[in-house]
């Protein structure tokens, strides 16, 4: 932030919010940053203490992830799409101090409020001048809180590098979820690996839109990056459509912008349905699960629009490789060239991995399967108070419980989740890959295929497959299985596919398997 303040005071930040979109240069928005923090000392929090927050991606959100890490606390984003029972979880496990709230969001806090153990204060980010219950001694108005801040309030200077910054939560499509610290020292080093050029090649020329919420992993460390290169930032904000995405880009001239598989998939079905200028993005980052081979080469090739397929998790900060093409692979055709940036692709410098199987480390060779292992200054060695580190953190190593693959250029392909892996007959098959092949049908919106119980092979894949509005009633079932059986061993071929109105998803848009296996057990049940 007073890097940004120094060099880049002019440029800008532009945030949508309830009540519209503003802009703020960077000068602005470091002397609120300063009143924030001046503010939450005068509230009583000291160094080491856990701010919470539950927002979207804005100006205010921004400002308190410089205003708590600058004075010593922790930033605790916290995802608001979780449910009730694990949003109280998070902050009684976290001892949160203070709650930066948005207003939309308030009703839900205000629900759990008095399960709240050890918050002190709530702060409302609103446009508003009314607060929602102004008798509420508790209860605080950003704005007004701002007013009485000190902008001269000096951040502290003597933090060590390894003090906890920040703390983010997993997403937990099973049990609680498990909290993640950041240090100052790993966030620093993942901004400048963000800024490689092999990488995102973020810089103060770019126009960043990170889509990927702020309290999903710090929206992939984007704010933190484009903040200490003065890069010129575009805040969506809150329950934003597809359609203001397209619009956004076309009028800020958004060169970057981040966001998982499920939004790309939105803003393409927007795309084609309408006509925007989308010439200034140089690149769409995606990340979280998979993305279809289709989406990718609809992006590249219909929308010239290049499509940066990258994998991280919230233990990893979150960035572990970026899918970029070699200078020497440019004689490739197309179709190579499209297979090389479906995967998940190089590590990321300053990482260090291994990939091992049942019987040791794997083969590169593009084929044999093993768990991702991951170690590096922006990987995380344990989760917060919780004993389900001894399972995730061994020998100095994060066991991702990824599966992959790596070919003999070292590119990564994620294969499945451990967990989701299919065993049928003794042999594995990836779900991924078949999700991804039937995505790239022109019919098929979305696609996720689970296991299921059999007497005979184990467990066997079944498709459940959403089709695009206009092709419900042109395509079948067996229109699909006939185009999934020039492309897999018959054996990898689901035994159903079942028709959706929607697939559910986690809080941060991934294929909620668990609920679908539940949604579908009775129908899918081995007759």
């Amino acid at each position: 932030m007073e890097r940004a303040e120094q060099f880049f005071p002019e440029k800008e930040v532009i945030s949508r919010t309830l009540g519209g979109v503003s802009t703020f240069t960077y000068r602005e928005i470091g002397k609120r940053t300063r009143r924030l923090a001046s503010a939450l000392a005068d509230l009583g929090v000291n160094r080491g203490d856990r701010v919470g927050t539950l927002a979207w991606n804005h100006h205010r959100h921004l400002e308190a992830y410089f205003a708590a890490p600058g004075m010593g606390a922790v930033l605790h984003t916290i995802n608001i799409r979780l449910s009730p029972e694990h949003i109280v979880y998070i902050i009684n496990n976290a001892e949160d101090k203070v709650l930066l709230v948005d207003e939309d969001v308030w009703p839900l806090v205000e629900k759990v409020r008095d399960q709240l153990k050890s918050v002190e204060a709530f702060i409302i980010m609103t446009d508003s001048q009314e607060l929602p219950d102004s008798e509420d001694s508790s209860l605080y108005s950003y704005e007004q809180l701002l007013e009485k801040g000190d902008e001269r309030f000096e951040f502290v200077k003597d933090l060590d590098e390894n003090e906890p910054a920040g703390l983010c939560y997993t997403s937990a499509t099973t049990g609680n979820p498990k909290g993640v610290v950041y240090s100052h020292r790993g966030i620093v080093l993942h901004c400048f690996a963000l800024g490689l050029a092999d990488t995102a090649g973020l810089s103060e020329e770019d126009r960043c839109m990170p889509v990927v919420p702020m309290f999903h992993v710090n929206a992939w460390g984007l704010p933190f990056a484009a903040t200490m290169l003065g890069t010129t930032q575009i805040l969506p904000g809150p329950q934003f459509t597809p359609k203001l995405l397209a619009d956004f880009i076309e009028s800020e001239k958004v060169t970057i912008t981040a966001g998982v598989p499920t939004i790309w998939l939105g803003l393409l079905n927007e795309l084609e349905s309408g006509s925007y200028d989308t010439s200034s993005l140089r690149a769409v980052l995606c990340g979280g699960s998979a993305a279809p081979l289709g989406m990718i080469r609809a992006y590249e090739t219909k929308y010239k629009i290049p499509f940066l397929h990258a994998y991280g998790m919230t233990e990893t900060s979150p960035l572990v490789t970026v899918s970029k093409l070699k200078s020497y692979q440019a004689d490739l055709n197309e179709e190579e060239k499209l297979d090389v940036r479906a995967k998940q692709g190089l590590l990321v410098p300053g990482l260090e991995m291994k990939v091992v199987g049942e019987h040791g480390e794997v083969e590169w060779n593009g084929e044999d399967m093993g768990e991702l292992m991951l170690r590096g200054p922006w990987i995380a060695n344990e989760y917060f108070r919780d004993e389900r580190s001894e399972e995730a953190f061994r020998d100095g190593w994060l066991h991702t419980g990824d599966v992959v693959t790596v070919d003999k250029e070292g590119v990564i392909k994620i294969v499945d989740r451990t967990k989701d892996l299919i065993k049928s007959g003794g042999e594995w098959i990836s779900s991924v890959d078949i999700e991804n092949t039937l995505m790239a049908h022109e019919a098929v919106f979305e696609a996720s295929v689970i296991a299921v119980a059999h007497p005979e092979w184990q467990e066997r894949p079944v498709a459940c497959v959403v089709l695009k509005e206009e092709e419900r009633d042109r395509v079948s079932k067996e229109d699909l299985m006939a185009y999934l059986k020039p492309q897999f061993a018959k054996w990898w071929l689901p035994d159903d596919i079942v028709f959706l109105e929607e697939i559910p998803k986690t809080s941060v848009g991934k294929f909620l398997k668990r609920s679908l296996r539940d949604q579908l057990k009775d129908h899918l049940a081995v007759k």
